[in-house]
This record gives C-alpha cells, sequence and structure tokens, in this order.
C-alpha cells in the first residue's frame, strides 16, 4: 500500500486547490491535526528525551511566589521563570488593557543566574511596561479559572478527587491571554531561533512556554491543596492532570500575521494539503490503520459531544457536526474502508454531504492514523519571507500574476462603500491590531496594509496603459504608492496557498475565522468564540505531562474527552 508521491509531490489532481481552502468560511472550520504545532512539538519532547527539573518552588501557602522550570534539550537548556501573584477582584479581565495577573512568564534562554531573576522579578509582572533582553525569549501572562480552581484546591484538600463534570466543563487551572516573543518589547529576535532545530518551526520556543505553564499549574495546585489540607491532601488523578490543559483568550493581534507572512502561511497550508493528498492516494487501508481509524472516530464523537459554547452560530453548527460524525460511523461501519482507494472515498464522501465543520474534522481524522507516511512534513513548515521588489519584471507578467492569482479581488466592486467597509489600524495604547468601521471611525488614514485583494485590484487597473515588455520600474516612478502591492504579487507568486481569498476589509468580515484557522495550526481546540473579534479556546488538553512523555502512547493525545472516574488518590508528598 504505497501512495503515489510519498517521497515528493503527491498526485496534483489529489490536492485541494487554493479556491477552496484559503476561504473565510473554511478557514472559520479549521480543525488542529497530527502536523500542528503542539503536535509536533510533543513528539520532539519525546523522541529526544527531553529533561525536565523544578528548578525552584519558593511558593507561600496561597501558592504566591517565584517558580522555576527548566527543559533541557540535546544541545539547550530553557527555563520558565514565573511569577505568581495576589490578584484583587477587580483587577481580573483577559482584555489587553489589564495590568495585572493571577501569573506573569519569561522564557529564559539558558539557566538564570540570580541577576537574571531579580531583573525578571522586577520586569515581569509588568509585561509590555518591562524591559527586557535576548536572552528572553517569550513573555506571557495568565489568569486562574477561579471556580475551577477552588473547586480541585478544596476537593484536593479534603481528600477527594474533584467533580470530572466540573473538570470537563472548563478543561484548564489557568488561561493565558498573551504569550510574546520574536523581538517583542525587547526579547530576543526571530532570527536569534532560526536555525536551532528545536526552534526553527513555527511558534515552538512559544508553544514550549505554555506546556511549561500548562505544568506549572498543575504543581500549584497540588501545592494549595497541601497547603489548605495537610495530611489528608491527596495528589490530582493521572488521568485528570493529562485532561487538563491551557485555556487562551486570543483576539485581534493574531489575524494580521497571517496576511504579513503569506509564504509562511503556504508553507503551512501545502504541508497539511500535501499530507492529505498522500492519505487519499493510498490504494487500500490495512486492517490495523482502519481500526486506529474506528477508534479515533468514536474518541471524536465523544470530544464533539463534550464541546459546548454560548455562542449561538457556532452551537448549531456543532449540533450539524455531531451528526456528521454519526454518518460518517455509518458509512465505515457499512465497509466505506473495505474499498479501493478508501481514505480518497471517506473525503469525497465528506466533501458531498457535510458542513464545512465537518468535511475539516474528516481531514483531522484521516491523517491522525498515517503518522509514518506524513509526519516528516511537519520539518517544512516554516519559510523565510523574501520581501525584495523585481522592477524589471515586465508589466505584462505582474498582470498576467494578477490575473491567476487574484481572479476573485478583480470580480468584487470596490467602489461599493460596504466593499471597504472596515479597516485594520494599530491602537497606540496597547500597539495592538484593532478593526474599525471606515464610514463612522476616524484614523482611516492609519490603515494597515492588509487589504491585498482590494490593492491587487487597484494595481491591475494602474496597469492597464502600459505596455506588457515594459518593466515595472516604469509604473512605479509615476505611482510609488503602488510599491507594497508590487512587492505582494510578486511575493506570493510561487506560493499557492499564500493569499486568502476573501476581502479582508469587506464591511461584513468576520476576523473569528483568521483566528481559528491560525489556532488551528497551534493544535488548539474547543474554539468558544466569544464575538467576531476574540475566542477562548484550549491548548494542549489531553497531552503528556513531562513525567508522561516516555510511557506508551504519548503522541495519542488528539481530541481528548473527559476520563473516566478517577481511582488514584494518593497522598501529595
Amino acid at each position: 500500500m504505497t501512495a503515489p508521491g510519498v517521497m515528493g509531490r503527491p498526485d496534483p489532481a489529489l490536492m485541494r486547490p487554493p479556491k477552496e481552502v484559503m476561504r473565510l468560511a473554511r478557514m472559520g472550520a479549521s480543525f488542529p491535526t497530527r502536523l500542528s504545532f503542539m503536535r509536533s512539538l510533543v513528539r520532539r519532547l519525546a523522541r529526544e528525551a527531553w529533561r525536565f527539573e523544578v528548578a525552584r518552588f519558593d511558593l507561600d501557602e496561597e501558592g504566591y511566589g517565584t517558580v522555576l522550570l527548566s527543559a533541557e534539550g540535546p544541545e539547550r537548556v530553557y527555563t520558565l521563570v514565573g511569577f505568581s501573584h495576589a490578584l484583587a477582584p477587580e483587577k481580573r479581565t483577559d482584555r489587553v488593557i489589564a495590568e495585572e495577573w493571577d501569573a506573569t512568564f519569561s522564557l529564559f534562554d539558558g539557566v538564570p543566574g540570580e541577576a537574571d531573576i531579580e531583573r525578571l522579578r522586577a520586569n515581569t509582572p509588568r509585561q509590555e511596561a518591562g524591559r527586557f533582553m535576548p536572552s528572553d525569549l517569550v513573555l506571557a501572562r495568565a489568569n486562574k479559572s477561579l471556580r475551577l480552581f477552588d473547586h480541585i484546591a478544596d476537593s484536593l484538600a479534603a481528600g477527594r478527587q474533584p467533580s470530572i463534570e466540573q473538570v470537563a466543563s472548563v478543561g484548564y487551572l489557568m488561561r493565558t491571554t498573551a504569550v510574546y516573543g520574536s523581538g517583542k518589547f525587547g526579547c530576543a529576535d526571530r532570527e536569534k531561533l532560526a536555525g536551532r532545530p528545536e526552534t526553527r518551526g513555527a511558534f515552538q520556543v512559544e508553544l514550549l512556554t505554555v506546556y511549561l505553564i500548562r505544568w506549572f499549574t498543575i504543581l500549584l495546585i497540588e501545592h494549595v491543596a497541601r497547603k489548605r489540607g495537610g495530611g489528608r491532601a491527596v495528589a490530582l488523578d493521572p488521568a485528570l492532570r493529562r485532561h487538563l490543559g491551557i485555556g487562551n483568550a486570543t483576539g485581534l493581534g493574531m489575524a494580521p500575521f497571517l496576511i504579513k507572512h503569506p509564504a509562511l502561511t503556504d508553507a503551512w497550508v501545502t504541508a497539511r494539503e500535501t499530507a492529505l493528498a498522500r492519505v487519499r492516494g493510498l490504494t487500500a487501508a490495512s486492517p490495523e490503520t482502519a481500526a486506529a481509524f474506528r477508534r479515533m472516530l468514536a474518541r471524536a464523537r465523544c470530544h464533539v459531544g463534550e464541546w459546548g459554547v454560548e455562542d449561538a452560530e457556532q452551537t448549531a453548527r456543532i449540533f450539524v457536526l455531531r451528526s456528521e460524525m454519526a454518518e460518517l460511523e455509518a458509512w465505515c461501519e457499512s465497509g466505506g474502508l473495505a474499498a479501493a482507494a478508501p481514505w480518497d472515498a471517506l473525503y469525497r464522501f465528506a466533501a458531498n454531504k457535510f458542513s464545512l465543520e465537518g468535511q475539516e474534522m474528516t481531514l483531522a481524522l484521516i491523517l491522525e492514523p498515517h503518522g509514518p507516511l506524513i509526519d516528516d512534513l511537519a520539518d517544512g513548515m516554516f519559510a523565510v519571507e523574501d520581501g525584495r521588489l523585481d522592477p524589471a519584471m515586465p508589466v505584462g507578467r505582474l498582470r498576467a500574476l494578477i490575473e491567476e492569482r487574484y481572479d476573485w479581488a478583480l470580480a468584487i466592486d470596490f467602489g461599493k462603500p460596504e466593499a471597504q467597509g472596515r479597516f485594520w489600524y494599530y491602537s497606540e495604547e496597547k500597539l495592538e491590531p484593532r478593526l474599525g468601521d471606515r464610514h463612522r471611525d476616524a484614523g482611516g488614514e492609519l490603515e494597515m496594509p492588509l487589504a491585498a485583494g482590494r490593492d491587487a485590484a487597484a494595481l491591475h487597473a494602474a496597469l492597464a496603459g502600459y505596455d506588457a515588455a515594459a518593466p515595472v520600474a516604469d509604473l512605479l516612478r509615476a505611482r510609488p504608492d503602488l510599491r507594497h502591492a508590487v512587492r505582494r504579487v510578486q511575493a506570493v507568486a510561487d506560493h499557492a496557498y499564500a493569499e486568502i481569498r476573501d476581502n479582508l476589509v469587506d464591511g461584513a468580515v468576520r476576523p473569528i475565522d483568521l483566528l481559528r484557522f491560525k489556532l488551528a495550526f497551534f493544535g488548539a481546540a474547543k474554539f468558544d468564540p466569544k464575538s467576531d473579534l476574540w475566542t477562548r479556546i484550549t491548548m494542549f488538553q489531553g497531552a503528556p505531562l513531562p513525567e508522561d512523555l516516555a510511557a506508551p502512547g504519548a503522541d495519542d493525545w488528539a481530541f481528548p474527552v473527559a476520563p473516566a472516574t478517577p481511582t488514584a488518590s494518593a497522598v501529595v508528598s
């Protein structure tokens, strides 16, 4: 059973076209896959036998103080320096305007000395207002999920395990409200890390930070329980420990990244679409793979059954998805996986019958049991953006590129008010992206250049009076304002999946679609939209903790579900 093009490009006929994949509606229905960045990080930690150590644990009876957690790989050590704080109720908010948090963190490059720790103690709790150095790789903060935190702490202190229902309803003890890297606020630039094997991939150092923060929350809750309960206190059941992930509240700050990094976006999507094409190209399903798929589908049905949100639109989509997963299970039980090219048949079944959400979950399920076939693709999910402009390119070539890559934009009438109803800008206070109403809000002159489709259409119109053989430089001498549009069109010429094929300044644009697309590539799950502008998610839920990385099945944590009744009640030592 081989797939055409496994060591090279797969059958082009099995690659989904960009006009299908890179639409906001589908992007906003994305799910994490085994190629997602959290999954590839955990596989690396397990494969390379990283060593984790509690280097310092100076917390008082309420759990406030300083913690150092180290992660040692084959070549380097990274240390999470965390500060747990008392937080007044009136200061508790997940909004970016917050100035205090339950915990703040820095990821240090190496092993910090006492002077480093004291410097971070003075600056990390201040977050954006602090001052940081190239030895500081990531800056983060997090707030407790208070009701669940207190329920678990009180339960363990009293010698019993917490309610599985309450644990499952939240899924995390803390949620991060920002995880900053790549040069923000004086932290190390991306270039410092790009050549390291363990951090070359997308957001690996940031996600290592989140993984360590998750470990910190488990250590914290058991410490608080021990202080509250003394000799009665018990440890958290191992299955519940693993089910607790890290929450996250994510807003518009994440969205512009996809537009600003077209080559990287293309690398991510190309890897995923290549993986799907490889699997669809298999001529048969082995009994082992078919059985693994059925197990994963059954788990996914439970996962979706536990996924509940307040948002009415997403709730309706979840109900449809539950029905579609039942249909998929019935298709498999009717012998679908015994057919020729079964994975292609399964994909086509979903593509013809399911909602976008059902289709994208089917994609994730198809990939899951095929690690040996596709995991190598995770190593290529990075890119170096080339922002150089080619002034010698013939106008005819540039025009053809626009007509090929931006045919969707040329079909939009940007003269209509609703077609340019929004504009993206940076807030002066927090240096965070915001979305304004062009026809009501001031500041349109400060617009960020994120409307690639609109600008490509304007460039296409400006080229009308030029000879096809003339160099682009002739246009730019007369219209220097079009330099960014020319550079953009040239940048995506060799990257089929680089451009989002929708109008990002349309009056009805939903930024939540951009957020979910990117977060799914991170590996996030349990999307819980709070508006069209921000969402809560869960990260690393079900992932092995440091002590579990060497255990069999450490990579088997897709679509986590609540564990059965806990049985462990070991006394906290």
